[in-house]
């Protein structure tokens, strides 16, 4: 494998599938497949996932609500799809653990970062709900955050897209792909990768991130063992 330890950081809308709102069992089970195929050849994997399908703070915030409130459910929402994670990967005999940055100690462990550590040392997949704890941070600044804190080799952001484009590829036809982009022409360019809290720590702490599409079967796969798949920011 490529790389030993590999933070992966899934929104919340992936887990939708073709619905409107909520979870997808089958687009559930077919990620818990993706994530068996690359846990069973050693690498050893920690999740972050976002809670966009079941409520965005920041939305909510638009409409009138408090924004450390709308947060604060948001935080809620990773913790109910870290629990429906967890349950898929369970049923493909994967074994996992789910810790919470805010306490909910009847449905998850507590972060902590040593305990984290030893269980990705086991063999276990680690899902980090709760974002980073805090209003105001998106789950892609928890997910960079997460992955200096256990020393991860790469983030890798699955979405529905293939990598970085010099613009949305779903609007504009001409849109080009990068296969290779430093983080420093990211930011000259305007590109859309991360928020750029989460975007800057990154780049601060030399943690490369790769973008690929996630609903490919077999690209995790590629992705871990080194293969030329979606775009990948560096140095």
């Amino acid at each position: 494998m490529h790389y030993k330890r590999i933070l992966l950081k899934l929104s919340g809308e992936a887990l939708m599938g073709k619905r409107q709102y909520g979870i997808d069992p089958e687009r559930l089970a077919e990620y818990a497949a993706e994530i068996k195929t690359v846990v069973d050849q050693g690498v050893e994997l920690a999740i972050v996932i976002g809670g966009g399908n079941i409520f965005r703070g920041v939305a909510g915030a638009s409409r009138g609500m408090d924004r450390v409130q709308g947060d604060h459910m948001g935080m809620l929402a990773t913790v109910i799809n870290g629990l429906a994670l967890q349950s898929a990967l369970e049923d493909a005999d994967i074994q996992t653990r789910l810790q919470s940055a805010i306490k909910i100690n009847e449905v998850a462990e507590p972060f902590i970062r040593r305990k984290a550590i030893r269980h990705l040392e086991k063999g276990r997949v680690v899902i980090f709900g709760g974002g980073t704890g805090n209003p105001y941070f998106t789950t892609d600044s928890a997910a960079v955050l997460r992955a200096i804190e256990i020393k991860a080799d790469v983030i890798l952001k699955g979405t529905r897209v293939d990598g970085i484009y010099t613009s949305d590829p779903e609007k504009d036809k001409d849109a080009t792909k990068f296969d290779f982009i430093t983080f420093e022409d990211v930011l000259k360019k305007g590109l859309k990768v991360m928020d750029t809290t989460a975007f800057t720590l990154s780049q601060e702490n030399e943690l490369p991130i790769v973008v690929f599409d996630m609903n490919k079967p077999g690209n995790l796969l590629k992705v871990a063992t080194g293969e030329q798949v979606g775009t990948k920011v560096n140095l």
